[in-house]
């Protein structure tokens, strides 16, 4: 199954390399993904109710979007084909204009979580490249993208979400608080901001406040502590020299997959990046 959802950082291009680097009993593990991002690893994996996988991201809106997805599907997929009805420069900027004045107040009523959901994901399909970015008052802020015919609405997808989201525990909650599920038995995928490898590379504003590097250097200690208490982990990270140093010691599987921020074309090119595993 493929994500529903465009994320910066996604792991879509690297899913080869990702399941290839699964732990040998993987099979009998929980599966636990902190950084969920557009979810192409928790969903491609298609776990079952049995393996009570957990996801989890510190962005308050991809996570109520992602509940209301598996509690409301066909009210997210009836206002999401409203609102794909009328694609264009004026209601892109009338969706957003709503989305900082009301999404996160009508939440809370009938049929509201389905209506920011779906803002969400008309958001998320027909900016700039997919890219999530707050200002310092949490106001969404990147511009439309320049697409012909974006398809705003799959419903045949969305279903298929529905259904691995409904028996998936799905959290609002910091990297700390997610990582504090140190049962031996627990596999942990982890895919955080990735650290900048240079200074115009630093995409981290994904929520207010940002991934900073202090952030980096508590996951690695944390990576740590779980090693020790017998959890199972794989990180994805750049090829930095501070991830080399941060994750001394462990093994290192160095990959690569195309790049796709650059505004452009010919600057996507091959991104070398990490995986990093205890086993």
């Amino acid at each position: 199954m493929k994500p529903f959802l465009k994320w910066v950082g996604g792991k879509q291009r690297l899913l080869p390399e990702l399941v290839k680097h699964l732990p040998d009993d993987f099979a009998k593990r929980r599966y636990i993904e902190p950084f969920v991002g557009g979810g192409a690893l928790f969903f491609h994996l298609a776990l079952d109710s049995a393996r009570s996988p957990l996801i989890a991201d510190a962005n308050p809106h991809l996570i109520r979007c992602y509940r209301a997805v598996a509690r409301d599907v066909e009210g997210v997929i009836k206002r999401l084909r409203i609102l794909a009805s009328y694609y264009d420069e004026h209601g892109y900027h009338q969706v957003r204009n709503w989305w900082n004045a009301a999404a996160t107040s009508v939440e809370d009523e009938e049929g509201g979580a389905a209506a920011a959901a779906a803002a969400f994901i008309y958001l998320n399909k027909t900016c700039f490249n997919g890219l999530w970015r707050v200002n310092k008052q949490g106001k969404f802020n990147v511009p439309m993208g320049d697409y012909k015919d974006p398809k705003i609405l799959d419903e045949e997808l969305l279903r298929e979400a529905s259904v691995a989201l409904r028996h998936t525990t799905i959290v609002e909650e910091s990297f700390y608080r997610s990582l504090a599920r140190s049962e031996p038995e627990n596999f942990f995928y982890l895919d955080p901001p990735y650290a900048p490898t240079s200074a115009t590379a630093d995409f981290t504003s994904y929520t207010k406040g940002g991934f900073t590097l202090k952030d980096q250097e508590q996951l690695a200690k944390h990576y740590r502590a779980l090693d020790s208490w017998g959890c199972k982990l794989m990180i994805s990270n750049s090829d930095a020299p501070l991830i080399w140093k941060l994750y001394h010691g462990f093994n290192f599987h160095e990959v690569s997959r195309s790049g796709t921020i650059s505004s452009k074309g010919s600057a996507r090119g091959r991104v070398p990046e990490l995986i990093i595993t205890n086993y």
